[in-house]
Parts: C-alpha cells; structure tokens; sequence
C-alpha cells in the first residue's frame, strides 16, 4: 500500500509531461510544411535570424523556373513531387547546420554557415545536383535558379535585406541561365544556376 501510495503523486506530472510533449510535437508539425517537411515562413524565420548574426553565414534563395507550367502540362500531382524532390536536395545541400526553408509556392530560402570557407564550392555542387533528373519524372521539365550572399559582404544588414539581396542575385542567375533552358528541358533535367555577390560588385559573380 505505502508503494502505490508513493506512484500517485507521480501521476499527474507524469500526465502533464505526456500531455506537453504531445503539444510540442504539434506545434513543431504545424511549423512544418506538409508537403516538403521544411520549416514554414516564420519558423524558417526565427532560426535564420539567429544563424545570421554570425559573419560566417550565407543567405541562399531557390525558385524553380515556369512552375505553373508544370502543374498546368502534368498535373498537381506532378508538381508536388517537384517541390518535394527539390526541397530535399536543397536540405542535404545545406547541412545539419544550418536551415531550409519554404517561403511559399515554389519558393525556398536557406541559411549555412561557412565554417570552413567551402559554401561557394557547396553551392556548385548543390546546383549540379539540383541538375540531375526527378526520380520516377523524367517527363518533368523545368530549372531550379539559386542566388545567394554572404553576411560578411553586407556588414550590419538584416536578414529581411539578405534575402533581397539573394532575390536580386537569383534573378540574375535566372536571366544567364536563360540560354541553356531549352537544351536543360530537352534532357529532362533540373538545371541550378548559381549567382553569388562580391564585395564592390553589384552584379552577379
């Protein structure tokens, strides 16, 4: 008896600490994004202003060209395995340090830190995976453009004024890219164009 009597006051705390777990566990799904499992608008936010305030990090955004296109010519269904193809390859791409992303529609924003002064050639890779062809749609045609942009280039800036900067970097890249879309469609392929800023340039690099 004096042994039950011990594990009653237990359980309620025991309930509480179920019950808050369960809440967590929700409001972390409800911050993710269904369709990709990446983190929504605000979360993504939250998480990409703190890793920003470090020198090191790099303000990376994606837009997968003529989007509608996709979803008008093969389906939603089709454009869902898209997002989610690209969502995941952007993810590894970025690593287990830093945070991906989706901004909304076909949009997505990543934030790395460049511990070791590789994030230019991590980007190269990362565009020539987002280069290869979706599993299971080969039929799917379409190109992925990247802009990104070091903090240390733009001392004092926000995350809100990186991301525009990223915009108008990806922009770019999508206008250089614009020549090489129709050999990129006829292969089946996701194409990365990649255009990064450098300190005293205004232009992409």
């Amino acid at each position: 008896m004096n042994t039950l009597a011990s594990l009653l006051p237990a359980v309620p705390v025991l309930g509480w600490a179920v019950h808050a777990r369960w809440l967590y566990s929700r409001l972390t799904t409800a911050r993710r994004d269904p369709l990709t499992g990446l983190w929504t608008r605000d979360a993504f936010t939250r998480r990409a202003r703190r890793l920003v305030r470090d020198p090191r990090a790099v303000v990376v955004l994606a837009d997968v060209d003529h989007f509608k296109q996709i979803n008008d010519t093969h389906g939603h269904g089709a454009g869902d395995v898209l997002l989610a193809t690209v969502a995941a390859r952007l993810a590894h791409g970025t690593g287990p340090g830093g945070v991906v992303g989706r901004l909304g529609g076909d949009e997505f924003a990543a934030v790395l830190v460049d511990r070791d002064g590789t994030a230019a050639d991590r980007l190269h890779t990362l565009a020539r995976v987002l280069a290869r062809p979706v599993d299971n749609a080969s039929d799917v045609h379409t190109t992925v453009s990247l802009g990104w942009v070091r903090a240390v280039d733009h001392p004092g800036e926000d995350l809100s004024t990186l991301l525009r900067r990223a915009d108008e970097a990806m922009y770019a890249a999508k206008r250089s890219g614009r020549s090489g879309q129709l050999r990129a469609a006829r292969l089946g392929r996701l194409l990365g164009s990649v255009a990064g800023r450098r300190p005293g340039r205004r232009g992409a690099a």
